[in-house]
Order: structure tokens, then sequence, then C-alpha cells
């Protein structure tokens, strides 16, 4: 069975989307979180605008049902999810949130299964409990979460519901990406979610008033924001739904779980006193060939249309 190089470009787009993290500690000493992620959209319609003029006449074939999806996509997987997690912070101490983001290939596959009708594999299950353990060991070395100094677990019903909402729309944004993905370009979608989501977060940013003052916004900032808007922004998303198209759902999902891998390696290497230990290595080594073997049991039907263009 000749191998399909989908899942590979799907976790290679989740690494990219690691790589901002040095970036943007530095942006959110000085900017407001709804301001930096409008700037990082900004480019980036900058960029993808050619492309939506081009395929102009592809926009015109999607049915209103994949309209439906692209917006859901663009504003909930783009902006409120993670506005969703992010205020779960106020609620309960990171670690939970994270936890609970560790149900997002779980809600995916389910959606998958439910909504586009994929077919579950008899090793499917396997490798996506190696998948996730992998996963959680490399986020939790110690095998349980560990908290900041002084912290204590409080999951009351406000924060879990918050990092539970994030997980869903995430996890939704998949499966609908693959269902628009059906019968459009890879190009047309990924232009298409930075054009909706930029509209949605330029009315957020004028609703909570959060434009900074001009004196405020440094070269460097400039600088550090085109920086994330081409690698974990236009360039790892193109690569994404590059992938997407011929990758069900289901695996997909697993595939993304490259981000919390990408994360512990960029803080290892940039982040004073950061250390990687073996169980976080003997992780990725767990993650990476469960992703290999659902790689190749990835028997998904591909329609060359969604290809080329």
């Amino acid at each position: 069975m000749k191998r399909n190089y989908g899942p590979y470009l799907i976790f290679l787009a989740a690494m990219l989307w690691a790589t901002d993290a040095p970036f943007r500690v530095h942006l959110t000493k000085e900017l407001s979180s709804n301001f930096i992620v409008l700037a990082e959209h900004f480019v980036d319609v900058l960029i993808v605008l050619p492309l939506l003029f081009f395929h102009r006449a592809a926009l015109r074939k999607l049915s209103a049902r994949q309209w439906c999806a692209v917006g859901v996509i663009a504003v909930g997987g783009s902006a409120l999810a993670s506005v969703a997690f992010t205020q779960a912070f106020h609620y309960v101490n990171p670690s939970v949130a994270i936890l609970l983001q560790k149900l997002q290939p779980l809600i995916a596959i389910g959606l998958a299964a439910s909504l586009l009708k994929e077919k579950i594999g008899k090793n499917f299950w396997g490798w996506t409990a190696l998948a996730l353990f992998g996963a959680y060991i490399i986020s939790f070395p110690n095998l349980k979460p560990e908290l900041f100094p002084g912290e204590q677990f409080n999951p009351n019903a406000a924060g879990v519901g918050l990092a539970l909402l994030a997980a869903l729309l995430w996890g939704a944004s998949t499966v609908l990406g693959r269902y628009v993905l059906r019968d459009a370009d890879f190009k047309v979608m990924t232009s298409l979610r930075f054009a909706l989501a930029f509209v949605f977060l330029l009315i957020l940013n004028f609703w909570q008033a959060s434009f900074p003052a001009i004196s405020q916004i440094s070269v460097k900032d400039i600088f550090y924001i085109a920086i994330i808007a081409v690698t974990s922004g236009v360039v790892s998303l193109f690569i994404y739904y590059r992938g997407l198209a011929t990758t069900k759902a289901s695996v997909a999902t697993l595939a993304e779980l490259g981000f919390p891998m990408a994360a512990v390696l960029i803080n290892w290497i940039f982040i004073k006193d950061a250390t990687l230990s073996s169980m976080q290595i003997i992780g990725m080594a767990l993650l990476l060939f469960s992703i290999y073997k659902l790689a190749g049991a990835n028997a998904d039907e591909v329609n060359p249309a969604t290809l080329t263009g």
C-alpha cells in the first residue's frame, strides 16, 4: 500500500505552531492578546488575498454548509477557542486547562465518526491510546499534572467548561476542515480561514478598545509579529490543510499532538533552566512511533480536485 504523507504534513504543521512561543512572550509584555492576534492575521491576509482573487471562482462553488463550516473554523477555531482557553486560566490553574486539552483528539474522533462517517480501523484505538499516552508524559513527565508553586487543583465549573469549550472548538475545526476539503482546494480553505478570522478579530478589537497607541509598537514588535504570522501562521496552515486534504480527521487530530512535543523542545532550547527528562524523550518516541503506524493505516479516499489549482 502506498504510504500517505498527509499525517506527516499535519505533524510538521503542528510543530510549527509551537515556534512562536519565544516571540509571543515578548509581545504580550506590551500589547494585548487581542491586538497581537489581529496583527498576525493582518499580515496573513495580505499574503492570502491574491490567492482568494485568483480562486474567486471556487468561492462561488462552496455550498451554504461549507461556508458555515469555514465560519466556525475561522471564528471558533482561530479566535474563540484561544480566548476560552486563556480565560480558563482565571478560574483553574494552567495544569487543569492543559490536562483537559488531552480530550481534544477524542472529541474530534467522535465528531469525525458521527459527522463524516469515518470508519475506524481495528488497530486504530491501540495506536490512539499510545499517542495520547506519549503526549501526556511529554507534558507531564512525572505522570501527574504538575502545579505551579503554591497552587492547588481548583477544577471549578466555569474553568473546566471554558477549557472543554476550547477543546471542542479545536476538535470541531479539524473535522469541519476535512469536510470542506472534500470539495475545496486547500489553498482556498487556508485563505478563507485567515480572511474571515481577520474580520471577526477587527470587530472584537474595536469592541474591546484593545488597539495600542502607535508609540507602543516598536520595530522589534513588528518584526516578531511578522515572524509569527509567517511561520506559525500562514506557512504552517498551508502545510496543515495540504495534509488534511488526504488525511482522515480522526488521524489528523492525533498528528496535531506534534504541538506539545515541539513546545517542550523549544522550551528546552530557548528557555534557561528548562530541562528535557528521560520520560519526555520516551514520550516523544512513543508519539512518533504511533503517528507512523497511524499514517500507515490512514486509508482515505482522496478527490484529486482538492490537490490542484
